[in-house]
C-alpha cells in the first residue's frame, strides 16, 4: 500500500508517550505507532457506525423477512 508522508500537531504529554512506547520497542517508531492509533480508531468508528445502523432493524420484522424467504426457497429445493 502507498503512503504519503503528512505534518500533524500533536501534544508534548501525548508525544512523550508515543516516545516512551517507542524506546520500549512496543513500535519501530514515532510513524508507526501513529499510523497504527489512526487505524485503530477508524475501526472502532467503524464498528461504532454498523452498531447504530443495527440497533434501528426491528428484530421481528427481520425475522419475518427471513422466514418467508427462507419456506418460498424450501419448496423449490429438489426432494431427496
Amino acid at each position: 500500500m502507498s503512503q504519503t508522508k503528512v505534518a500533524i500537531t500533536i501534544e508534548e504529554g501525548v508525544l512523550a508517550r508515543v516516545d516512551a512506547l517507542v524506546k520500549l520497542k512496543v513500535f519501530s517508531n514515532r510513524s508507526r505507532a501513529i499510523q497504527q492509533a489512526v487505524q485503530e480508531k477508524l475501526e472502532r468508528l467503524e464498528r461504532s457506525r454498523l452498531a447504530e445502523e443495527c440497533a434501528k432493524l426491528d428484530p421481528s420484522y427481520e425475522r419475518s423477512l427471513a422466514d418467508e424467504g427462507l419456506s418460498e426457497e424450501l419448496d423449490s429445493w429438489p426432494k431427496y
